[in-house]
């Protein structure tokens, strides 16, 4: 009797095993059978991207480079390629590839999907500037193109991605911006706008944002050396390692045009018991940070008083409207205001 209660224990036991292991879409089998379909998918997304954006550079595309980029070996590369001719979206020619008409398509498809969510994480959303390239990276495989022209009509079909890089078009056409380049070719005292800031390396990238360069400033350069480039833009002098100057973009302004200077200083700027006027909130604050400062009244000619600083100095309060609000430094540091008795 114990021997057959045993038996029937461990067969109904194999039994549940099998349930949740195999059962129809939601057996654990099919879950990882899923996932790892969806992982291919990625890398083969990936390695089309790769590949057009070395053919765009002017660059060979080898196995040693995918492996590279794609931070895998060359076997898994070789596999992922041989899969690629066999779907003909690649051509192999020697040591190198290309894409075919297909292949290219297939890849603009991936940018323009990438570039439209990078849009939607910096209007529509309150993600750092430094998250938007990472969460589009993971969401333009999972979008499908209906997804990404619904989200285009919904953003007003933007041409450009927030950091100046052309959007694709559904046609897969590209327009680029004429006679850009970086800000290290730039002549001392020649007025320029930046026009494009390359988001990768992400950490090259975060030094840009840190220094509070954004698409759209106007530039002008002071002084230029091997070691670094001193430029000021929006009121304020900064100074880049041609290293990270490289990965700006601008156009040169005509010299009739004269540079166009954000009015007013700082709310940083103001210690407590001063006060100002609100001139104007910096294109930085976006649609739902935007919004919500707008909402506790932070509007053109709004009057704002400094109340106090904390311990740490961060948070600020102010005082607006009769109403008492904190901002931090951050934030503060993007509305620029006249102080009382000031001319602005």
């Amino acid at each position: 009797m114990p021997n057959s209660f045993i038996t029937l224990l461990i067969g109904a036991v194999l039994i549940i095993l099998g349930i949740v292991v195999f059962w129809p879409e939601s057996g654990l089998y099919w879950r990882l059978k899923r996932v790892n379909q969806r992982t291919k998918r990625v890398l083969i997304e990936d390695t089309l991207k790769c590949i057009h954006n070395s053919s765009f550079e002017g660059k060979k595309t080898t196995l040693a480079s995918l492996a590279g980029e794609l931070n895998i070996n060359t076997g898994q590369v070789v596999e992922i390629i041989t899969h690629l001719q066999t779907l003909k979206l690649v051509e192999i020619q020697g040591e190198n590839f290309s894409l075919t008409g297909a292949g290219r398509d297939y890849a603009l498809r991936i940018i323009r999907a990438h570039r439209i969510y990078e849009r939607y994480l910096a209007d529509q959303t309150g993600f750092e500037e430094t998250e938007w390239h990472t969460r589009a990276q993971i969401s333009e495989h999972y979008l499908s193109s209906e997804d990404v022209e619904h989200l285009a009509q919904e953003l007003g079909n933007p041409s450009h991605d927030p950091h100046g890089t052309p959007i694709p078009t559904p046609d897969g056409e590209i327009i680029y911006y004429q006679n850009a380049f970086p800000l290290t070719q730039l002549e001392p005292n020649v007025a320029a706008q930046i026009v494009q800031m390359q988001d990768e390396p992400e950490a090259v990238y975060a030094q840009l944002i840190a220094e509070g360069l954004q698409v759209g400033q106007e530039v002008r350069l002071v002084e230029k050396s091997p070691q670094r480039l001193q430029f000021w833009t929006n009121g304020s002098e900064h100074v880049l390692a041609p290293l990270l100057a490289s990965n700006i973009d601008v156009v040169r302004i005509e010299e009739k045009r004269e540079a166009v200077v954000q009015p007013g200083q700082p709310l940083t700027d103001l210690k407590p018991g001063q006060s100002a006027e609100v001139v104007s909130l910096s294109p930085r604050i976006r649609r739902v940070e935007r919004r919500r400062l707008m909402d506790l009244g932070l509007l053109q000619g709004t009057k704002i008083e400094v109340v106090m600083e904390s311990a740490s100095g961060n948070p600020i309060a102010y005082r607006i409207r009769g109403a008492v609000i904190a901002l931090r430094k951050k934030q503060a540091a993007l509305i620029n205001v006249c102080p009382d008795k000031a001319e602005c």
